[in-house]
């Protein structure tokens, strides 16, 4: 059995839902289909679900948000005239959409996730809406009745254990089950969202709980490459990779999952098979617990900017009892958290998300470092981007660390700090952000030199 989830760009029009329609009933394993709200049709139009967070916040600020809701059912119902359902599917879901604008708003953080989440529920319920019109057996199914409990975070949830077993029971439903993605209900009856990109968070939800033997995520790639396609041109695909390869890569900025969109999959030991609506024969790249490592050292690069340092020098450091918790004490004090801290014998740098200082945190931070605990030198850098190389195959290669720093130095690109984790699958460098294409294109150069790239 398969678990299959399709994101918003394969669901923005009736043209793409027909294609998921043959995608799906090309293959009696698929039996579970996750789907996300209506995507991009193009470059300049507007997500629903980003429609359905500007109507939430317009109705809590007083406005009837009537206009907005037009445009978000407007959307539907032109999906659906493309595909000649009745009307009664459309007034379904403008009933339900109009009852949630009206809804109790005496919670805002439960109003606004209830708003936002019925993009992906009501499109389960136009999806299966038309493949019941070609004669399939198909039934969207409510997560609350599913059994898919969550926490009380709003755009944070996590699932809940009990979930698991709950949901295994869909297995034994007949027919084709249209499971909206990106939300599940917490123990007093309420949506509650996932994080953004949340239907793939889903979809590795009901693959756990219903062990199925492969999910498939289809976006609109052919498949994961090893670097981003707008730094290097024709980048070489990926064909497999390993689940702590992929959460690497999809930490440091690779778009195609979120980076803990995998975790249910990962620990029920179920491969995940990236695939591309618009192109369905393509191979596509598969995620696992293992792979033979045949293609060298590295599997991908992957870069993010965004990033700021707190370095932190005192002689003598290393012998000073409860430094290191006294630092992360003067960051928890100012509910700041960290990234990596790479450190030396008398030294140590802290790398932060750049939008979890302001100039008043930092200054206070800087001040307590130095008159609480005697530092020497506290230097804050801004405006730092790191880069990722990623490969299980890194462990077993010598010389992975000095090929990178040569080709980077080759490029003119100052290393700002160096950090290799212990598991000795991914490496990190901290540069200046002005110089992050410049050099993903030199480290591309060095471990994939039989691709020519755009320079």
């Amino acid at each position: 059995m398969k678990v299959v989830k399709f994101g918003g760009s394969s669901l923005a029009s009736g043209e793409q839902l027909k294609k998921v329609f043959d995608i799906v009933i090309s293959d009696s394993e698929r039996k579970i289909v996750v789907v996300s709200a209506p995507g991009k049709r193009n470059f300049e139009d507007i997500k629903v679900t980003d429609l359905l967070i500007a109507c939430a916040e317009a109705r809590l600020a007083g406005d009837d948000a009537m206009d907005l809701l037009e445009m978000v059912m407007g959307r539907y119902a032109e999906i659906a005239k493309e595909l000649e359902l009745e009307e009664a599917v459309i007034a379904e879901i403008r009933d339900h959409f109009i009852s949630l604008l009206h809804g109790n708003q005496n919670k805002p953080t439960r109003f606004i996730d209830a708003l936002k989440a019925s993009g992906e529920d009501n499109n389960a319920k136009l999806v299966a809406a038309y493949f019941r019109k070609q004669g399939i057996d198909a039934h969207y199914i409510n997560p609350q009745s599913a059994g898919l409990i969550v926490t009380d975070e709003a755009g944070y949830t996590q699932v809940l254990p009990e979930s698991y077993d709950q949901l295994s029971k869909l297995r034994d439903q007949s027919g084709i089950l249209v499971f909206p993605g990106f939300f599940g209900y917490n123990e007093a009856g309420e949506v509650v969202t996932f994080s953004r990109s949340g239907s793939d968070i889903t979809g590795s939800i009901l693959a756990n709980g219903t062990k199925a033997d492969l999910y498939e995520n289809f976006t609109d790639v052919d498949a994961v490459y090893s670097v981003n396609p707008s730094v290097v041109e024709n980048p070489k695909p990926i064909k497999e990779l390993t689940y702590r390869e992929m959460r690497e890569l999809s930490y440091a900025g690779f778009s195609v999952f979120h980076d803990e969109a995998l975790f249910p999959a990962f620990r029920a030991g179920i491969p995940v098979q990236i695939k591309n609506t618009n192109n369905p024969s393509a191979p596509g790249t598969k995620v696992v617990n293992t792979r033979e490592n045949e293609n060298g050292p590295v599997v991908g690069i992957a870069s993010d900017k965004g990033f700021c340092s707190i370095y932190v020098r005192k002689y003598l450091m290393n012998r000073e009892i409860g430094f290191g918790r006294k630092l992360l004490q003067i960051l928890e004090d100012n509910h700041v958290s960290y990234e990596h801290i790479p450190s030396g014998i008398d030294d140590t740098t802290i790398i932060l998300r750049e939008h979890r200082l302001n100039k008043e945190i930092e200054t206070h931070i800087v001040e307590r470092i130095m008159n609480e605990l005697h530092a020497d030198e506290v230097k804050v850098e801004h405006d730092l981007a790191l880069l990722m190389v990623v490969g299980e195959g890194m462990k077993h290669n010598v010389g992975t660390t000095a090929r990178a720093s040569k080709a980077l130095a080759n490029a003119k690109v100052n290393i700002e700090m160096i950090n290799q984790g212990s598991s000795e699958v991914s490496m990190m460098f901290g540069i200046k952000a002005r110089d992050e294409e410049k050099a993903v294109r030199a480290l591309y150069q060095e471990f994939f030199s039989n691709v020519a790239v755009n320079v």
